[in-house]
């Protein structure tokens, strides 16, 4: 009986140890209390900016601020009082973590926050693309409060949605003398004086301003303007039906006929208004939309037939030679047109997401086949809209829904479209059902600083592929992506004298579609101590690891036990999303 019971305890105890190990931790390395919240004065910076940092609290004791690219601390000062600057080094195209800390008694940390800065001498290197979507009349500090938001979410861009007159005449009036207020295509009161602020404020935040408009849309009224019925597509070779994308009066003042994007009338045209915009806006380029695969046979005035696809290639060529000062960007709905896209001088690639690329693994094909497109020049922005039917009424975003979806898209090297007055969830921006709670805020600020803050191993070139990793245990049970329920998805990036390794953690998802249509996605299980092995025929120097679910997105080094072609050491934690990094000798 007393060895059942011994044997009975044992067990007993296993178990509980198991237990443990997957629900709590031992003392951490870092210990965690963000006590101060830390903004910049900009969204990037360039080589050898001068940055400026401010708490929302001063600390009453001694801390210092540290600077690193990656691990490699690159400076180091005593922090006092609440606002403090630092000069940025002169490395270009460069992601850096600022944090906040000091050593504890026992050795270990103390962290009270941290933010990242990106020093970049251009945008379009690492795009981080926002939007603005209403343009009533606004005072200068609503319009502040806005972009300073998305200031901290280092947003560098912004698309301009539905703020022109007319598609085929976005400047109201005419250069030398603007309307002042005008109707948008929704019948909103749209206001010269907000764009221009809004414009205004966003470059004394470093941010660039982007105007949407179609590639090919026209109003009603478009004759009387100058637009020629021989520009137009038609849905007859004998040129007797313009086609048209029909929206619903009151709601909207006109329907849109539809123009052929390579008809060189109608890309000079358009040239031409694009001038009048930037005579009195100083915008810094043009967002060119489209509405994909129109599925049905398009025609010229003379009856040819129309590759609306390959069109985009031209119309942007001539955008670009008008005005090639001016950055460029490229809506390929759901792909469709991007191969010429890709190769056409735009600046970064757009895609809009939607069926059948519904799978978070289809997130990862469309970043990973824009990169092929493009040759590994231009990195993605995805416009894919989050808890799509749960925001045909009011409510809340679904918080692990969102951070799944964005801890794919930016472990493959992609950003997402999503943050402006508030946060996307349809295809009409002004759309505002859905709002974040504070959890979901509180992440995002965390997610985009780890997206900044380790943006060349994220986006800056290596090549996808699959590491060799194991659990000595099926305490987390692994797979090489693609995902698959129940377990956490294990994908990689060889960047040469490095091999990051990104584990994503489906093992409680109650899908694997992306889009999260209902909210219903759940939060994960945490996982924590795993015992892990990496297979390489390399000599390794150190092994980290990152997370912007824990510790403010610094990184840890780990201890590793180094055998024959491989390596071993103890993952900390894993909520939704942790990066690993093997360096090599």
């Amino acid at each position: 009986m007393k060895i059942i019971l011994t044997i009975f305890f044992y067990l007993c105890f296993v178990t509980m140890l198991q237990w443990c190990n997957k629900n709590d931790s031992d003392t951490p390395s870092v210990s965690t209390i963000t006590s101060v919240k830390i903004i910049t004065d900009k969204a990037c910076y360039s080589p050898g900016g001068h940055v400026t940092f401010t708490i929302d609290n001063a600390i009453q004791e001694t801390v210092k601020v540290r600077y690193r690219h990656l691990t490699e601390v690159v400076g180091e000062t005593e922090l006092t009082g609440t606002t403090w600057s630092w000069t940025a080094p002169s490395a270009d195209f460069t992601g850096y973590l600022v944090d906040i800390y000091k050593m504890n008694d026992d050795g270990t940390e103390h962290l009270y926050g941290s933010i990242a800065v990106d020093v970049s001498s251009d945008w379009v290197r690492f795009p981080r693309y926002g939007f603005l979507s209403k343009y009533p009349q606004l005072t200068e500090a609503s319009i502040k409060y806005v972009i300073s938001d998305l200031a901290r979410y280092h947003i560098n861009g912004l698309q301009f949605y539905d703020w022109h007159y007319a598609h085929h005449k976005p400047l109201s009036g005419t250069p030398t003398n603007p309307d002042q207020v005008w109707k948008d295509i929704a019948n909103r009161d749209t206001y010269f004086s907000t764009v221009k602020s809004y414009i205004d404020m966003a470059h004394s935040y470093n941010m660039k301003a982007m105007f949407y408009n179609l590639a090919y849309g026209a109003l009603s009224n478009a004759e009387s303007d100058g637009v020629s019925d021989q520009w137009y597509m038609y849905t007859d070779a004998s040129h007797t039906n313009k086609d048209r994308l029909d929206l619903p009066a009151p709601m909207f003042k006109s329907k849109i006929w539809l123009l052929d994007p390579s008809n060189t009338g109608w890309q000079q045209y358009i040239a031409s208004q694009n001038r009048d915009v930037y005579q009195v806006l100083n915008f810094d380029g043009y967002h060119i939309d489209q509405m994909g695969n129109l599925n049905h046979t398009l025609y010229s005035y003379s009856g040819q037939v129309i590759d609306l696809q390959a069109s985009f290639g031209s119309f942007i060529r001539t955008v670009k030679s008008d005005q090639p000062g001016k950055k460029l960007v490229m809506n390929a709905v759901n792909q469709y047109g991007q191969q010429y896209i890709a190769q056409s001088p735009v600046d970064f690639l757009y895609s809009e997401v939607w069926g059948p690329n519904d799978g978070y693994k289809d997130l990862a094909v469309v970043i990973n086949d824009n990169n092929t497109i493009s040759e590994n020049t231009k990195n993605t922005v995805l416009a894919a809209y989050m808890n799509y039917d749960l925001a045909n009424s009011t409510g809340f975003f679904n918080t692990p829904g969102v951070l799944l979806t964005n801890a794919v898209i930016f472990s493959f090297g992609g950003s997402h479209l999503e943050l402006g007055e508030h946060m996307l969830c349809k295809e009409y921006f002004p759309n505002s059902n859905l709002q974040m709670r504070g959890d979901l805020r509180d992440a995002m600020i965390s997610y985009y600083d780890f997206l900044v803050a380790y943006e060349n191993l994220l986006r800056d070139g290596g090549t996808i592929n699959s590491p060799d990793l194991s659990c000595y245990s099926i305490q987390m049970p692994i797979n090489n992506w693609p995902p698959q329920s129940g377990k956490v998805s294990v994908t990689g990036r060889d960047m040469d004298k490095m091999q990051v390794i990104h584990l994503i953690n489906f093992s409680s998802a109650t899908s694997l579609f992306w889009r999260d249509n209902s909210g219903t996605q759940a939060v994960p299980g945490t996982f924590r101590k795993v015992k892990m092995i990496f297979k390489t025929d390399k000599t390794v120097k150190k092994v980290w690891v990152a997370s912007p679910d824990l510790n403010s997105g610094t990184p840890e080094e780990l201890d590793i036990s180094s055998g024959a072609g491989s390596v071993s050491f103890t993952l900390p934690e894993l909520k939704y999303w942790d990066m690993i990094v093997v360096e090599y000798q």
